[in-house]
């Protein structure tokens, strides 16, 4: 009688090493392709190509397109967080300075790289392919993130009432849906 005894796989030191720098190396290759042309640009098998990957290998490390364009996009946030931050504090001072400091930093490296600002700030990431009625797609854009903002300023003050945030949300989804197509919500 032959008895085999199967043990569970753990990843080794090394493996997570190349399972965590093919991960890197497929964000980089998604930023650089944003950057040089926006979000068309990366497509799963072009980011694949550029990182030296398959594109499975690509779907293993992030579950869709959205998933990837989310990582990137955390990642550019949070680099201009950092510098902004470090102007600001640079600057030091008073707080118009280091605001000044901050908004000069911010303004100044997205012009240095005005496409991948302009993928992150306002390029739909998907077209609605003909979902939605013909409109002036960046007005609508910026307008539903103004009226957002403005809606959400009283709910999200400290010193606001207790608010139902599910009847909120629903208002909002139900007029930014009016504000661009024919539905409800």
């Amino acid at each position: 009688m032959v008895h085999l005894f199967v043990l569970p796989y753990r990843p080794t030191e090394r493996t997570e090493a190349r399972r965590a720098a093919a991960r890197e190396s497929i964000v980089r290759a998604a930023h650089a392709l944003i950057a040089r042309g926006g979000y068309r640009e990366a497509q799963v098998a072009a980011v694949a190509a550029r990182a030296g990957v398959a594109t499975g290998t690509v779907y293993r490390h992030f579950p869709s397109k959205a998933d990837l364009f989310a990582e990137v996009f955390r990642r550019a946030s949070q680099r201009e967080v950092d510098a902004t931050r470090a102007a600001a504090q640079a600057a030091g001072g008073p707080a118009s300075r280091r605001l000044a400091a901050a908004v000069e930093t911010f303004a100044r490296r997205a012009l240095r790289g005005r496409r991948l600002a302009w993928a992150l700030l306002a390029e739909p990431v998907d077209p609605a392919a003909g979902e939605l009625a013909p409109q002036n797609v960046e007005l609508s854009a910026a307008a539903l993130v103004g009226a957002l903002g403005e809606a959400l300023v009283g709910p999200l003050s400290p010193i606001a009432n207790t608010i139902d945030a599910d009847a909120l949300v629903a208002d909002l989804v139900s007029f930014c849906l009016r504000s661009v197509t024919e539905e409800t919500h």
